[in-house]
């Protein structure tokens, strides 16, 4: 019985860091792409880099507001068990 308990939570926890570590590998490649797609897009028009520049903040601010979000979900969920 113990070991079915230990196993069932160290599988939780297991679980609990591939997610966090997917989540992190996600955010960072759809950050990456927003600023190459974003100064790709400044290279085509440097007029318009002032507008390009805060929509590209603003939506990686909410990757990685979502990423984080997602790793703090992971973190409760591995140490709640």
């Amino acid at each position: 019985m113990l070991l079915q308990i230990a196993n069932a939570t160290g599988l939780a926890v297991f679980g609990a860091a591939i997610g966090a570590g997917l989540v992190a590998l996600g955010a960072g490649l759809g950050i990456g792409r927003i600023g190459g797609q974003a100064m790709e897009a400044i290279g085509r028009q440097p007029e318009a880099s002032g507008k390009i520049q805060t929509a590209m903040l603003i939506v990686a601010a909410l990757i990685e507001g979502l990423a984080l979000f997602a790793v703090v979900v992971c973190l409760l969920i591995s140490f709640k068990l």
